[in-house]
C-alpha cells in the first residue's frame, strides 16, 4: 500500500468530519476532500508533507472557497466568511483533541431518525470511513445501484431537512444507540474482513469502530449493557488479528492459527467486559455474539473449543436476530459439535438465501470436504472462488481445490 493510500484509509474520516462541520454540506465537503486526494497524487510524489491530515483539510477547505466564491447567492457567500474566520482563527484538524467530537458529531448526523436505518448505516460508512459504495454494498450483499441510492438520498434528506450537525441530547442519543451501534459493528467488519483488495484485515477500521465505542461509552449518561457487549465483541475478534493472515499473505483458519500471538490484554478485558454484561443483563444478540467469541478465545487449544454450547449461544442468537447468515454461522458450530452431516441440510435450506455469498459455498464445500465428497466440494469450492473479491480468501480458496485435485484431505466420491 502507497503512503497515500495508507493516509486515505486512516484520515478520510477525520477530515471529511471537519469539512462537513465547516461547510455544513456533505456533497462539497467530499468533492473537496476528493480533489485534495488527487492533488496530492502529484504534488507528493517526491514524498508527503511533515502533516499529511493538515494538507488534505487545508487543500480541501481553499477549493471549497474557490467553489462558494463562484456562487452568487448571499447564504453562500456567508458560508464563506465563516470558512475565512476559520482559517484566522487556526485550522482544528491539526489538534487530535477536536477530531473526536467531529466524528461523533458526524455518526449522530447520519444515524438521525428522519433518515431510513439502511441509509443510516450506508451513509456513515461512507463519510466517516471512507468505504466505497461497492465496499457498502458487499457488506449488505446488496446491488451497488441501490447503495448509490441510498446515498443520494440520505444527503439530500439531510440538505432539505436542515438535520442539525451535532452531538444530540441524552434522550436522543439512547433512542439512536441501536442504529450508531449497528454502523459501528459495520465498520468493524469491513476491517475484520475487508469485502475488496488484497488484504484480509484492514487494521486501520477495526481500530476505529474500537475508539468509536469507547467514545459512545463516555458520552452516554449510564452503562449500556449492549454497547459494552459491543466492545467486548470486537475486542475479542480484533485479539486474533496478528495470527489470522501468514507472511505470505495466506490465510489461517480459526483452527490453525498459533494462539500465542493472540492478543492476551484485549482477551482479558472482553471477557470482563461480557461476564459484567451477563451479571446485569438484559442479554442481547452483541452479548450473545461475545460470549461465543470468549468461549473460543478461553479455548487453550482448538480441540478444547466447547463447541456444544457454541452452538447452543447460535441457537439463543438465532431466536432474536433471524438472519440468514446467522443461520449459516450457527451451522458450521453444529458441524463441529455433531459432525458435518447434522449441518448440510441446514447449510442446504440456506440457498435461496444466500445463493450470492461466497461464504456459503465456501461453507458448503468444506462440509462436503470432509465428507468425502471431493467433486461437489471442488464445485461448491469454486463458486466461492468466482464469487470472492479478496485476494487473500481467494488464496485460500485456491488452495483448497489444489488440495482436493491432488487427492490431499477430502478422502474419494
Amino acid at each position: 500500500m502507497s503512503e497515500l493510500e495508507d493516509v486515505f484509509r486512516t484520515e478520510w474520516g477525520r477530515i471529511l468530519s471537519a469539512l462537513i462541520q465547516t461547510l455544513g454540506d456533505f456533497d462539497l465537503a467530499e468533492e473537496v476532500l476528493q480533489e485534495a486526494f488527487s492533488s496530492a497524487v502529484v504534488q507528493w510524489a517526491t514524498g508527503a508533507p511533515r502533516n499529511p491530515r493538515a494538507w488534505l483539510y487545508a487543500t480541501a477547505k481553499h477549493r471549497a472557497i474557490d467553489i462558494i466564491r463562484r456562487r452568487t447567492n448571499f447564504a453562500e457567500k456567508q458560508t464563506e466568511l465563516v470558512i475565512r474566520e476559520e482559517c484566522r482563527t487556526g485550522n482544528f484538524i491539526e489538534e487530535d483533541s477536536a477530531v473526536p467530537d467531529e466524528r461523533l458529531r458526524l455518526i449522530f448526523t447520519c444515524c438521525h431518525p428522519a433518515l431510513p436505518a439502511e441509509a443510516q448505516i450506508a451513509l456513515t460508512l461512507r463519510t466517516l470511513c471512507g468505504l466505497t459504495t461497492e465496499e457498502i454494498a458487499r457488506a449488505f450483499l446488496l446491488p451497488t445501484a441501490t447503495i448509490a441510492q441510498r446515498l443520494v438520498r440520505a444527503k439530500t434528506k439531510i440538505r432539505k431537512a436542515g438535520i442539525p450537525y451535532r452531538v444530540p441530547s441524552a434522550p436522543d442519543v439512547s433512542e439512536r444507540l441501536a442504529v450508531v451501534m449497528a454502523v459501528v459493528y459495520l465498520v468493524f467488519n469491513e476491517g475484520y474482513s475487508a469485502a475488496l483488495g488484497d488484504t484480509l484485515v484492514r487494521q486501520e477500521l477495526c481500530a476505529e469502530a474500537i475508539r468509536l465505542a469507547r467514545l459512545l461509552h463516555a458520552l452516554l449518561p449510564e452503562p449500556e449493557p449492549e454497547l459494552d457487549a459491543l466492545l467486548a465483541l470486537m475486542l475479542l475478534h480484533d485479539s486474533r488479528r496478528s495470527a489470522r493472515v501468514q507472511a505470505n499473505g495466506e490465510l489461517v483458519l480459526l483452527a490453525e492459527q498459533d494462539r500465542t500471538r493472540w492478543n492476551r490484554a484485549q482477551i482479558d478485558e472482553g471477557c470482563a467486559l461480557i461476564q459484567s454484561v451477563f451479571q446485569r443483563g438484559p442479554i442481547g444478540a452483541y452479548a450473545i455474539e461475545a460470549a461465543i467469541a470468549a468461549l473460543h478465545a478461553s479455548a487453550p487449544r482448538a480441540e478444547e473449543t466447547d463447541w456444544k454450547q457454541i452452538s447452543t449461544l447460535y441457537g439463543r442468537l438465532f431466536a432474536l436476530h433471524r438472519s440468514p447468515v446467522v443461520a449459516l454461522n450457527r451451522a458450521v458450530a453444529l458441524s463441529m459439535a455433531e459432525g458435518p452431516e447434522a449441518a448440510l441440510p441446514l447449510v442446504d435450506a440456506l440457498q435461496s438465501s444466500l445463493e450470492d455469498y461466497h461464504l456459503w459455498y465456501a461453507t458448503r464445500a468444506d462440509l462436503l470436504r470432509r465428507m468425502g465428497r471431493k467433486t461437489e466440494a471442488i464445485s461448491a469450492y469454486q463458486h466461492a472462488l468466482e464469487l470472492s473479491q479478496n485476494e487473500v480468501e481467494k488464496k485460500f480458496l485456491s488452495r483448497r481445490l489444489d488440495e482436493l485435485s491432488t487427492n490431499s484431505p477430502g478422502g474419494t466420491d
